[in-house]
Formats: C-alpha cells, sequence, structure tokens
C-alpha cells in the first residue's frame, strides 16, 4: 500500500504501523492544479524510483527527499 497525501499525520505512520506503508507525502503548499499536475508530473518517475527503496518520499517544489 502506498499513501499520497499533503498531511504530515500520515508520515507518523510510517513509525507506528508494522509493516509501515509507503508515504508520498506532497510539500509544495497551495498552487493551482495547473501548476500541481506540471509538478507531479515532471518528476513522478523519480517518485516512484524512490519509493520502491525507501519508505517515505517527500516532494517539495525544488526537491526530492527520501527516508527510510
Amino acid at each position: 500500500m502506498t499513501i499520497v497525501t499533503k498531511d504530515s499525520d500520515f508520515s507518523d505512520r510510517i513509525l507506528l504501523s508494522v509493516p509501515p506503508p509507503k508515504i508520498i507525502h506532497i510539500r509544495i503548499g497551495n498552487v493551482s492544479m495547473r501548476d500541481f499536475h506540471a509538478l507531479i508530473s515532471s518528476v513522478w518517475e523519480d517518485i516512484l524510483t524512490l519509493s520502491k527503496e525507501y519508505k517515505l518520499v517527500i516532494v517539495f517544489k525544488d526537491r526530492l527527499e527520501a527516508v527510510n
């Protein structure tokens, strides 16, 4: 299971759930749907690659971070 969310509470679930779900945490603030789609589309393959190896992938406007 992978959860895609803007809610930081889900990031805490990787500490509490066994086995933990994979989390993709979108942290890009308020943007138009057009800008959201453009950003996510441009990094989606990188997000999927990181998600295979890491429990948490955090998406910022200017970078991706991954946490195990």
